[in-house]
């Protein structure tokens, strides 16, 4: 290791004043924030939010002060079905419903990970990776399927949000403290020579406790209800006695089942074509395992195309803090941004490199409404966020095909549309660190 001498400070200060506008870009820096200054205006002309592929939606949602968005992008897709059969302008399922359920199953998960791993040193990596990430809001695909096909669904006005679910930071604290002293305690437990039933019986009463902490924060699940709704023509309907499981398979039927996450992961440990999955990753015990089919970004897109060119939307996922504009057009884009101009550092990492060194990977899931083609190509992509329903097209973004390129990950699709992998969909997935920025759980 060398260390910093005074003539080397000397010659990085030389190189700064030979740099002609780096007086300039200081002074700047003042007043301005490093995103104002590398903005490159220029760049929005001509992105107009036209698509020659676009499924009519609902208006947008809103999230709020929570990590649901891979609730909120899975029940925007279920919701154009009730909508639909029932002529209703608008609609939402609860999220809340189904984010008590994950959180209650998530802690059962948990537990019963910190039991599995009660063996390992405390400093184990992979004990010490799962007490890290503790129980958050964030979830993928194929923890929301577990969840509804366990508990059902339910209309958001028979599980409404409150102040709890809206905003869960808090929440999300005193669960993650109360799950790091279960874990002090079943380790002290094993540590002493107790049986395993006893640690067994000690880990149900402390699920009691959390079933109890969270049935206070979110209210009752309800075991059934009435559903009433309003169509487009004023005509008030209303169908009882439905309990949230029969919700589900009158509105759901077997939907999910149909559809398979792919991924797009360049990595060098990840070939194409092979099936793969994250160990210690999921969120109900004996639920459906997490699984990918990774493919390459062409054929990736493919598939999304193909189905929503049949007017069906796509769950994805992807890392929504890169090349952001929210105020004027809600647009993603890596051409509105020169940092390197600014800066004067190296910063252009390929998709392969952002996953390895652990500069992007998925943070965020949206559902995709819209693609426009040109030459039968992909230029832009219509967004539907769950941001509210605030900005220049009342929350719905778009990115450009670039954009889509880098920093989206997943994505959602029927099963017909994947048929030349059938082969690769029957092999046994390929189990992932749990600490693989493939396990990254949407936000």
């Amino acid at each position: 290791m060398n260390a910093i001498k005074n003539n080397d400070v000397e010659r990085y200060l030389e190189a700064y004043e030979a740099k002609q506008d780096a007086k300039l870009i200081h002074n700047a820096l003042y007043k301005l924030s490093l995103n104002d200054l590398a903005f490159v205006g220029d760049n929005m002309v001509g992105k107009s939010f036209n698509f020659s592929v676009d499924i009519k939606t609902l208006p947008a949602t809103a999230q709020k002060s929570t990590g649901r968005c891979w609730l909120f992008a899975a029940t925007n897709i279920l919701r154009e079905r009730v909508a639909k059969e029932k002529n209703l302008e608008n609609f939402e399922l609860s999220q809340a419903w189904l984010a008590f359920w994950d959180k209650f199953e998530r802690c059962n998960y948990y537990l019963e990970t910190v039991i599995k791993l009660i063996d390992r040193d405390i400093d184990d990596r992979t004990l010490n990776f799962v007490m890290t990430c503790g129980v958050s809001d964030g979830g993928q695909w194929d923890m929301f399927v577990n969840v509804i096909e366990k508990y059902g669904i339910v209309p958001k006005d028979v599980y409404p949000d409150n102040a709890q679910s809206s905003s869960t930071a808090q929440l999300n604290t005193q669960l993650n403290i109360n799950l790091k002293r279960c874990t002090a305690k079943l380790r002290e437990m094993y540590a002493n020579g107790e049986s395993n039933e006893k640690i067994a019986a000690a880990k149900d009463e402390m699920l009691k406790k959390i079933y109890v902490f969270l049935v206070t924060c979110y209210g009752v699940p309800p075991k059934s209800f009435d559903f009433e709704y309003k169509d487009k023509d004023g005509n008030i309907g209303i169908e009882k006695n439905y309990t949230p499981l029969t919700f589900k398979e009158k509105y759901v039927g077997d939907f999910l089942s149909d559809y398979i996450s792919i991924i797009n992961g360049p990595t060098a440990d990840k070939p194409f074509y092979k099936l793969y999955t994250v160990d210690l990753l999921g969120n109900v015990v004996d639920g459906n395992e997490i699984r990918y089919l990774n493919l390459p970004m062409d054929e990736f897109k493919e598939a999304v195309i193909s189905q929503l060119k049949d007017g069906d939307l796509v769950w994805f996922g992807s890392d929504c803090g890169k090349f952001s504009e929210r105020d004027t057009k809600a647009l993603w884009d890596p051409a509105l941004y020169d940092y390197e101009s600014v800066t004067g550092l190296d910063l252009d990492m390929t998709k392969e490199e952002s996953l390895d060194y652990r500069y992007s990977a998925m943070n965020h899931a949206m559902v995709l409404t819209g693609v426009h083609l040109v030459d039968g190509k992909p230029t832009r992509w219509k967004i539907e966020n769950s941001w509210g329903s605030d900005g220049p097209n009342n929350g719905y973004f778009f990115c450009t095909d670039e954009w889509l390129d880098k920093y989206v990950f997943q994505a959602v699709v029927n099963r017909k549309y994947l048929k030349k992998y059938e082969s690769a969909l029957k092999e046994e997935p390929i189990v992932l660190k749990p600490w693989d920025p493939m396990g990254t759980l949407a936000d």
